[in-house]
């Protein structure tokens, strides 16, 4: 396990996305022996390739899909078809190494678990790094990824794919033009685990079915301790278990914070605090629901926030200002403003939204392309993405896996956020990483 020295996480956070303060100078642009031009395509390895990581590859297919890589070869069977010219492997550590001087970026599609050690891996050999959400499983691997990241100056992007969406750029146009006045209470809540997995509140499995033949499970644990193949766990099911996943919090978090997080500077923070309440949990998975309560210090021209998360069936109270024939539904977000509320980005009543329709601003923010676009973009030494690790996917992450952490902890959690640390209960700070098995490193 590598650790890190103090950080500076002033430089760390330096604003919002949308001023971001690193140059990416891609190795293929420098030039020299072997290296491509511009205006050539570049190569690009899919680690992960079933499920999210087919849709992940097919994002980047303009470009040369040199390898493809996945534990699970039935899994990655479509992804193989679709680009025969790509060798496959099953261990991303030999590919990265066989197939180094073709590879100029990587997509990481994994279970949550395997994120952050392919993504550093290739981050250190100067590889640029599409990772999905939630781009770690520790909030310690997040702050690793987004230094390392900007050490080796390489592009990067969590798929938060809402990130360049126009309703994230027109809550931060409202929010900082006034339109809402000072937002005080946050409340985002979602449909999972439930209709998606049902593994949250089980206990470990003591059957040993046979493993599926074109599955390496060894490979497929990667940092995560050792135990026997079970289909509870691969596929999908891994979320709900704490060795594999972040349950729902960290599926659906990374997507539901994302415009909170940018529109209200909330990676500007100096510290916060998260407390959890849930259904309990038997250290094997995820509660069945859980309420998580974040008082987040005010910054910059903001004032202290409380953000509260709902998963499981749980859900936020009805805002007064809905009206009788509209529900709150399975996903949503209400944002408590000093001027106004919002509810799923429209602010309520729809009559208050109908007369506050000439006081809205104009649009500032640059539009985005797309998530793989900006990816594509940022490689070959355009601005970076939005949702980079540095300067918004770190932060976002350690955020939003703090709530995991007080699950465990069972306390209410003080951080100093700079210093990654938990202050009044110094146990909680035995979350904040995890050892990795034999043989894996960061």
């Amino acid at each position: 396990m590598s650790t890190l020295g103090p950080l500076s996480r002033r430089a760390f956070l330096g604003g919002t996305a949308a001023a971001i303060g690193f140059l990416v100078v891609p190795r293929h642009i420098l030039g020299g022996e072997g290296q491509r031009a511009p205006s050539e395509k570049l190569g690009v390895a899919g680690i992960g390739c079933g499920g999210k990581g087919d849709s992940d590859v097919a994002g980047m297919a303009s470009e040369n899909i040199v390898a493809i890589c996945d534990v699970d070869q039935s899994r990655a069977a479509g992804v193989a078809k679709r680009h025969p010219n790509a060798r496959f492997f099953r261990d991303y550590r030999v590919m990265l190494q066989e197939m180094e001087k073709q590879i100029d970026a990587v997509t990481v599609s994994t279970a949550d678990h395997s994120h952050a050690p392919a993504s550093m891996m290739a981050i250190k050999m100067g590889k640029h790094c599409f990772t999905q959400k939630p781009l770690t499983h520790s909030m310690f691997e997040a702050r690793a990824l987004g230094e390392a990241a900007r050490k080796h100056k390489v592009a990067t992007v969590m798929g938060i794919q809402g990130h360049c969406g126009e309703h994230q750029r027109i809550l931060c146009e409202w929010v900082w033009a006034g339109i809402l006045g000072p937002v005080r209470e946050v409340h985002i809540w979602t449909d999972r685990p439930g209709r998606w997995w049902n593994t949250q509140g089980m206990d470990r499995p003591k059957d040993n079915p046979p493993c599926p033949p074109k599955l390496d499970w060894n490979l497929w644990l990667g940092p995560a301790p050792e135990r026997p193949y079970h289909p509870v766990y691969h596929p999908v099911a891994w979320r709900g278990w704490w060795d594999f996943g972040t349950g729902a919090l960290g599926d659906i978090a990374c997507h539901a914070f994302d415009g909170v997080f940018w529109a209200l500077k909330l990676g500007q923070a100096k510290s916060f605090e998260v407390e959890a309440v849930h259904s309990g949990h038997n250290g094997e998975t995820y509660p069945k629901w859980s309420v998580i309560t974040y008082r987040i210090a005010a910054r910059a021209d903001m004032p202290e926030l409380k953000l509260v998360w709902y998963d499981g069936g749980k859900m936020a109270e009805r805002p007064k200002e809905l009206e009788p024939d509209r529900k709150l539904g399975d996903n949503g977000h209400i944002l408590v403003g000093d001027k106004a509320t919002l509810f799923d980005s429209r602010i309520i009543p729809e009559a208050r939204m109908k007369e506050m329709q000439a006081a809205l601003p104009p649009k500032t923010l640059p539009r985005s392309p797309g998530i793989y676009e900006e990816f594509k973009r940022a490689i070959r030494g355009g601005e970076p993405c939005g949702a980079n690790f540095p300067d918004f996917s770190s932060p976002l992450t350690e955020l939003v896996l703090a709530g995991n952490v007080a699950i465990r902890a069972g306390k209410k959690l003080a951080w100093d956020w700079a210093a990654l640390r938990c202050t009044n209960v110094p146990g909680a700070n035995a979350f904040v990483h995890r050892e990795y098995r034999k043989g894996w490193t960061l």
